[in-house]
């Protein structure tokens, strides 16, 4: 997962070994999803924890009901002007089925709290991961990033 290739929403190569030492929260987006205010959450946890070694990283995603069509320029204004998202962005990519990236081909292995694994439900499913990357915690597309349970997740994952 560290160091499976994959481009920002800019087109540049990145993996995300490049945050290794940090606590990330990974989370599939869409801008067209009844879900989508939840970016004003992950935007307020990224302010709040950045400091101490934290960030949230979207991949958005279109498999949804079509709730993410829009091309890079589209995304980022929309999520710059609409939420005044600063966390990083990647590439549109699939999370589940033929085509999914290999992030989330180990991603999807992973039990949340109620022992679903598999497939990702929904836009916004999240997983945090711990800055040492060996602990991996799932939540369902309608837990709120700033639900205490969340929240819990991120402060138990941040560098030690």
């Amino acid at each position: 997962m560290w160091n499976d290739p994959i481009n920002t929403l800019d087109g540049k190569p990145t993996t995300l070994a490049s945050f290794q030492g940090k606590a990330l929260m990974l989370v599939n987006v869409a801008s067209k999803c009844g879900l989508t205010p939840q970016y004003e959450q992950l935007e307020a946890i990224q302010k709040q924890y950045e400091a101490k070694g934290f960030t949230v990283v979207g991949f958005p995603c279109n498999q949804f009901n079509g709730q993410e069509p829009g091309s890079p320029e589209e995304i980022r204004e929309f999520c710059s002007t609409t939420y005044g998202v600063t966390f990083p962005m990647m590439e549109k990519i699939e999370v589940n089925g033929d085509g999914r990236h290999p992030i989330y081909q180990e991603l999807t292995k992973i039990k949340d709290a109620g022992g679903h694994d598999g497939d990702i439900r929904w836009n916004f499913e999240k997983f945090v991961v711990s800055a040492d990357g060996q602990h991996v915690t799932r939540f369902d597309p309608k837990t709120k990033p700033d639900d205490p349970k969340v929240i819990a997740a991120i402060e138990a994952a941040l560098p030690k």
